[in-house]
């Protein structure tokens, strides 16, 4: 890696010849494989970015200039190239590098990015502010992935025609999106991407750009020419061009000489341009270019002989326990539709698909229309079944509100990476789906703790007259307890009887509750443990036993304290004049973000693995500080960052 070791910012790019260029990139892909394939982590996309990160950085200063990235997972070669190369080896690592954008790693990252088709909108505000503070920065949006379909993306096109200085977006499109791009829009990129003539556009469009004048009307009257000549031949309604603007492309992402030549032509063009580069998801890996949707985020591999063998998993996955459960219920009920937004390998529904290719649809990154799509089955006798990672399904709480509970159709959520998820870190930490879910009428809230109370679940939310969600974990479903009993709507499972203190557990926590309460009896304390399976509707009747006499009772759960099981715990036990002096509430702290690592460290970081579930009982039990309603885990949540809060 010769030239690549000398690069520590995008200055000593910038030192190099245009020649040079390619062998940097080369050089980025041969370090991504290596990262990633020791560390695992996002990787076809950020092979297939490279060339196009090496030309952003080589033709703009992005300390003045601003550069935004939708879906943040494709920074990897733009962390190489701004100073974090050396560090590479901890991405995704507790106290490493975060796997997308951080505006705590550099000041080349402008937002923590982890969800799609936000650039645009963001590069809008960032040049209309620039501009109200009389500050002259170009401003880059890169939209990768497919999420150039996201509903916010195209809110934002709208929204771009209507500026009146330099905006460049770019449209990295490489067929994919995390799976295969999905609609209409998709299928007319590739219609032009297909075109028999795109090679002869190609060639013009390297005669011509180069030849351009920066500024003055010749640009203009160029680039308008040899737009009308594109659209003329291959897409006579770019829907670009219908929204006010400037439409350049396609072109090579992989010819780094001609994209400079590009990038330097449009740098400084004084209206909103969309350049639409042509890229291919995984070069420079023959296997990850040969199943790119496979390769998109992947764990650790070795390559030998042209053959990948990825490392494998200690045990079954939730989301492998919920795909069989589900095709297990298609056998037998014909109305069952499954659908995501933009994730079926990461959801399990290409699973699904192959069982049920006519019963199973990805609906792009654009999980607001899926849950109205759903809706709207649902509305005709449909059972539709939206598999969706906690994180994501916040982006559809309005359709989820206004198109399934207010309507009371039976839409079942199956909500995958619910809780802390490990290397992703703060963008995709599932903590918030209790509290926004809970409060809407008729909704039923469920989470089982194995697999055999998963396959319970599901049978019993397709049965509902309403809307129901269904959370669980990323991560391996654990030995199965014995004597699982079918669902009953707000009815708990105990799991242990006790009588100094009971844990009130909800989902995957009430095995670690278990645990923790084996541990406790080892210091001669009595401690129940209830399985509550459902946050809504509460078992009133657990409620009123658990806080019988007033003793200690405390709530665990992989999610927020605010607004969770806990709190309807709390709200209940106070609704019925229970006792509540000694109860305690564990989970995510509600003051601040838990940064990446592994998943049972982060359980660990917040308390709620079996030691701090132990540990916080041992405190409330023999009348420790712990106020009521607290969190156990606060004593290690530093306090909010007012002056961060304030701060310009």
């Amino acid at each position: 890696m010769g030239l690549l070791n000398k690069i520590n910012s995008p200055k000593d790019l910038k030192a190099l010849s245009v020649g040079q260029l390619p062998d940097v990139a080369q050089e980025i892909r041969d370090r991504i494989i290596d990262v990633v394939g020791r560390k695992g982590g996002h990787f076809a996309s950020n092979l297939g970015v490279a060339d196009l990160t090496v030309g952003l950085h080589y033709c703009f200063d992005f300390l003045t200039d601003r550069l935004l990235w939708d879906v943040g997972h494709q920074c990897y070669p733009h962390k190489i190239l701004t100073g974090r190369n050396a560090r590479m080896d901890t991405i995704r690592q507790a106290g490493g590098l975060s796997g997308f954008p951080s505006i705590d790693e550099s000041e080349y990252d402008l937002f923590n990015v982890g969800h799609a088709g936000t650039a645009i909108a963001t590069a809008i505000g960032m040049a209309r502010g620039d501009e109200m503070m009389k500050r002259d920065s170009r401003v880059v949006a890169v939209v990768g992935d497919a999420s150039i379909v996201n509903g916010v993306a195209f809110e934002g096109l709208n929204q771009a025609g209507t500026l009146k200085r330099q905006l460049l977006i770019i449209l990295n499109d490489n067929r994919w999106g995390i799976g295969i791009s999905q609609g209409g829009v998709a299928e007319q990129l590739a219609k032009f991407r297909a075109s028999p003539i795109y090679d002869e556009i190609k060639q013009r469009a390297k005669t011509v750009i180069p030849k351009l004048p920066l500024v003055g009307s010749a640009l203009f009257d160029t680039l308008d020419h040899l737009k009308e000549g594109i659209k003329a031949t291959v897409s006579p309604h770019q829907i670009f061009e219908q929204m006010g603007l400037l439409y350049v492309g396609p072109i090579d992402g992989h010819d780094i000489p001609h994209l400079v030549d590009t990038l330097n032509a449009l740098k400084d063009v004084q209206r909103p341009v969309v350049l639409h580069v042509h890229t291919e998801k995984g070069k420079g890996a023959a296997w990850a270019l040969k199943e790119p949707e496979r390769f998109h985020a992947t764990k650790p591999f070795v390559v030998q002989d042209g053959k990948v063998t990825l490392q494998s998993g200690s045990g079954k996955s939730w989301t492998r326990a919920f795909v069989d459960a589900l095709i297990d219920e298609a056998e037998t009920n014909e109305t069952v539709y499954a659908m995501t937004a933009g994730m079926p390998d990461g959801t399990g529904l290409d699973k699904f698909a192959e069982r049920f290719p006519d019963r199973c649809r990805d609906i792009g990154i654009a999980e607001s229309c899926t849950v109205d799509i759903a809706a709207g089955m649902a509305k005709c006798g449909a059972r539709p079944v939206c598999a969706i990672y906690s994180t994501f399904l916040q982006r559809a709480m309005d359709q989820v509100f206004q198109e399934v509970s207010l309507q009371g159709h039976p839409v079942m959520f199956c909500i995958d990476r619910a809780g802390v998820v490990g290397g992703d870190g703060a963008v995709h930490h599932g903590f918030l789906d209790i509290a926004y879910l809970r409060g809407m009428p008729n909704m039923v809230l469920m989470a089982p703790m194995d697999e055999p109370e998963l396959v319970e679940s599901i049978r019993f939310g397709l049965k509902l007259l309403s809307a129901c969600a269904i959370r669980y974990p990323r991560d391996t479903v654990p030995e199965p307890t014995p004597d699982c009993d079918p669902f009953e709507l707000g009815v708990s499972r105990r799991l242990r009887s006790g009588e100094d203190a009971t844990i009130l557990a909800y989902g995957v926590c009430a095995l670690t509750a278990t645990q923790a309460s084996e541990i406790l009896a080892i210091d001669r304390l009595s401690v129940g443990v209830v399985n509550a399976r459902f946050a809504k509707p509460i078992d009133r009747d657990m409620v009123r036993e658990a806080f019988r006499g007033g003793r200690p009772v405390i709530t665990v759960e992989d999610h927020s304290v605010s607004g969770g099981f806990g709190s309807a715990v709390l709200e209940t036990a106070t609704e019925m004049g229970l006792p509540v002096q000694r109860f305690a509430r564990l989970g995510l702290p509600d003051d601040r973000f838990i940064a990446h690592g592994s998943r049972n460290g982060q359980l660990a970081e917040i308390g709620i693995d079996a030691a701090g579930i132990a540990a916080a009982v041992h405190k409330l039990v023999h009348g420790d500080d712990i106020a009521s309603g607290k969190h156990a885990a606060s004593t290690r949540t530093p306090a909010f960052d007012t002056n961060r809060a304030l701060s310009t």
